[in-house]
């Protein structure tokens, strides 16, 4: 029940041809080929990107990519936690299934 609550309000914004091709979950990244995404992976760090292929195994092919990596540190000096974050520019991009935490398609206005 509450998946399919989920489901409906990220395909709000789509229209009905769209939602209407979209059967199971790795659908909705058929939808995002050529489109930028953003790619939350583990280890910290986050990709935004064109996404020029992907398979079942959820490896990606992205383009354009824009990396952020965070660190979070113990400042002694403070006593607090800090993140640091560091950005880089990447021409294409293979991540690896395995990474992938989460996969979010563009937002998409009616």
């Amino acid at each position: 029940y509450l998946a399919g609550k989920t489901q409906t309000r990220e395909l709000k914004g789509r229209n009905m041809a769209d939602i209407a091709q979209v059967e199971e979950p790795i659908d909705l990244i058929k939808l995002s080929i050529n489109e930028r995404v953003h790619v939350k992976c583990r280890g910290d760090r986050e990709l935004k990107g064109r996404l020029h292929a992907f398979d079942s195994h959820l490896n990606l092919l992205l383009g354009d990519v824009e990396e952020t990596i965070n660190e979070v540190y113990f400042d002694e000096e403070t006593k607090t936690h800090k993140v640091k974050s560091e950005q880089r520019r990447l021409d294409m991009v293979f991540v690896r299934g395995d990474m992938v935490i989460i996969i979010a398609p563009p937002l998409r206005k009616r």
